[in-house]
């Protein structure tokens, strides 16, 4: 497609991982590994917290929903990943790939926002539990997790719409595994400041201060068990709040300094080993940290189990 004496693109061309030959078959394997680890931890944390009355509480309520956001989140990215690394010629049509975007941003979004609301639910449940039912009423809740949906999808509308108006002329290859923004707007062959501004302002709103929110609330939590003088509980609560924690600085840690700090000196290979952290190992390991080793879903694994062998016989 022409335009004047520039050609416009009409697909791009996804370079993917920096692997050997020789080695691909074993990473598609990994990967596919992964992939399908997190399909399957997230699919059945759903279907527990669905099947099991124990579990309908506001926490694991953002769970289920943290669990379906995590499942769309990789499976923007990984399915046209494993196809690529078997495909000879890894294109991606233009219109895909800025719905790609498009569901990347709305789904990390949603992650980012889902996990200021559980920070905040574990900070009521432990630092004011005699008023937790009344505060995180079906009401709040609810309401939580639909402004989650609102602001994400205005957000990644936001973003799609203005990397829309640009043009990409003769280079079409993008030096990462999806459509990331960062990559095409280095493609661009428009004026790309005004997305450059948008995405420095609407990354403090998006990621800086829920990330800060999120650390606030740990703290006030790791205040408040410090002031109870039980050796084992403050064990385990630490336990409990590191792991998080890790989680929680991984997927903000990763994504901020991809986004909010650029660098001349980061190379393609470091930018795409950190956006394999939050688009593929955080997925994959939050059903771990945060339900499948606690007790209640543990419990709740027993009885849906031991429900359907006894209706089977």
């Amino acid at each position: 497609m022409k335009m004047g004496n520039q050609s416009i693109v009409s697909e791009f061309l996804l370079l993917g991982l920096p692997i050997e030959p020789n080695q691909r078959d074993l990473f598609y394997a990994l990967f596919l590994a992964m992939y399908l680890t997190t399909v399957l931890g997230n699919i059945l944390i759903i279907v527990l917290i669905q099947l099991d009355s124990h579990l309908h509480t506001p926490m694991y309520f953002f769970l289920s929903n943290l669990s379906f956001s995590d499942l769309c989140f990789s499976s923007v990215t990984m399915p046209k990943l494993l196809q690529n690394m078997h495909s000879q010629v890894p294109h991606i049509p233009y219109a895909d790939c800025l719905t790609q975007m498009y569901f990347f941003l709305f789904f990390g979004d949603l992650e980012s926002f889902l996990l200021v609301a559980m920070a905040y639910d574990r900070y009521v449940a432990i630092c004011y539990p005699l008023h937790y039912t009344t505060i995180m009423s079906p009401k709040l809740c609810l309401s939580l997790v639909a402004l989650s949906w609102v602001l994400t999808t205005l957000h990644a509308m936001l973003h799609t719409l203005l990397m829309a108006r640009l043009c990409f002329c003769a280079d079409n290859v993008i030096p990462h595994f999806f459509c990331d923004m960062s990559a095409l707007l280095k493609l661009s062959c428009s004026d790309t400041r005004v997305n450059e501004l948008v995405i420095f302002f609407m990354g403090g709103l998006i990621l800086v201060i829920p990330f800060l929110l999120i650390m606030m609330s740990y703290a006030r939590i790791l205040v408040s068990i410090l002031k109870v003088p039980l050796v084992r509980g403050i064990c385990k609560a630490f336990s409990t709040c590191g792991s998080h924690l890790s989680m929680v600085s991984l997927f903000y840690g990763t994504v901020i300094g991809l986004y909010l700090c650029p660098s001349a000196n980061k190379s393609t290979i470091k930018e795409t080993v950190m956006a394999m952290m939050y688009t593929v190992v955080t997925p994959m390991l939050n059903p771990f940290i945060y339900s499948l080793r606690n007790r209640d879903m543990k419990g709740a694994l027993g009885r849906v189990l031991c429900e359907k062998i006894f209706f089977c016989y």
